[in-house]
């Protein structure tokens, strides 16, 4: 990722912030521009858009998502990899609550300018998912629905850890990595 200013970072930071609480539609500039303690100006300045200054703010958390999951999987194959990916999700979801809850709102929305982009990366983050599918389940039988069921892992890690902390924020997260790998292991963990 580019290096940024402290006025642009400060500017993501308190988009990602007011989306979280407020969603994207309640969010505005001006609330940005109060939030980050800068003029309304220096966030045009350096995003066009209030749709532009949202694009990039997600486009750089699903880009911390395929990197998360990437990482987690070097080195690992099959369903010890899943395992480390899930895990791995869950932490960055745990220690990234702002951004989950944005993405669990946004990930699926079509109507949106950034949706073009938002699914390249989601289709990354999903890529990352499939090759240790692919390496768990028998090719015949999944070839077909391998994104389905790589976007079906996706989504129960997600959404488990939003479950996680809402409404179990006790739960230690070997408790909520080994509940998704239950959900999802059907047929992966034969």
């Amino acid at each position: 990722m580019p290096r940024q200013s402290g006025t642009k970072r400060a500017i993501l930071d308190a988009a990602l912030q007011l989306a979280a609480d407020n969603g994207i539609t309640g969010t505005t500039m001006e609330n940005v521009a109060e939030r980050a303690g800068v003029a309304k100006g220096s966030v045009y300045y350096n995003f066009t858009s209030k749709d532009r200054l949202f694009e990039e703010l997600l486009l750089e958390g699903v880009g911390v998502l395929a990197e998360t999951v990437r990482s987690a999987r070097s080195a690992l194959t099959g369903w010890p990899a899943l395992q480390a990916m899930v895990r791995a999700l869950l932490e960055t979801v745990a220690d990234n609550r702002a951004l989950a809850r944005l993405l669990a709102a946004e990930i699926f929305r079509t109507d949106r300018a950034w949706q073009p982009s938002l699914e390249l990366l989601r289709r990354e983050v999903l890529g990352e998912f499939i090759i240790p599918i692919r390496e768990t389940a028998p090719p015949a039988e999944m070839e077909g629905r391998l994104e389905l069921v790589a976007g079906s892992v996706f989504g129960a890690a997600l959404t488990g850890g939003l479950e996680w902390l809402v409404f179990s924020p006790g739960r230690s997260l070997d408790e909520v990595t080994e509940s998704v790998l239950y959900g999802i292991s059907g047929r992966l963990a034969d």
